[in-house]
């Protein structure tokens, strides 16, 4: 119950606690399509792919950003609706691959701890137990969850080795 309420505690500051920071106007952003000195770049866009129109596409798409005097798109990091795709999706598709690559590397060492040779396991990997704990783990936000409220994530006090000094 005290986790619950430390977690509740937690949200509260995080998300309650700081006003939301604002700039007027986006600190002086114009959209691109509308910048002299984007439009001027944009030309020179060159194709970066076999697609001959690859250059004019990306041209197009950045044109929908906002630019700043010197004709470079800018990330627009201020929780906005309208600015979500800029940087906010990204980062949580960032954060949940990553915290997927960790819990399926996290479930394969607890599989092979006990076993005789986990140290060799670790270095030569078990191909079908890690591709098991792979796909188990796409559902890790929901996996730690339950570790978490049933305190199976934290090791007992005794567990924990303290060094002497």
């Amino acid at each position: 119950m005290r986790r619950l309420f430390a977690l509740i505690l937690v949200f509260t500051l995080w998300f309650g606690f700081a006003p939301t920071a604002s700039a007027d106007g986006v600190a002086g952003l114009t959209p691109c399509s509308e910048n002299s000195a984007y439009v001027q770049k944009a030309k020179n866009f060159r194709n970066t792919t076999d697609d001959s129109n690859s250059g004019k596409i990306r041209a197009e798409r950045y044109a929908q950003a906002l630019c700043g005097p010197e004709g470079y798109p800018h990330l627009i990091v201020d929780g906005r609706w309208s600015h979500m795709g800029d940087f906010f999706i990204p980062s949580i598709l960032f954060l949940y691959i990553a915290g997927w690559i960790g819990w399926a590397g996290r479930s394969y060492i607890i599989a092979i701890r006990d076993e005789k040779d986990a140290e060799m396991q670790e270095v030569v990997i078990n191909v079908p137990l890690a591709v098991s704990k792979m796909l188990a783990a796409a559902t890790w936000p929901l996996l730690a969850f339950g570790e978490f409220t049933s305190g199976k994530m934290f090791a007992d006090e005794s567990e924990i080795t303290v060094s002497p000094r």
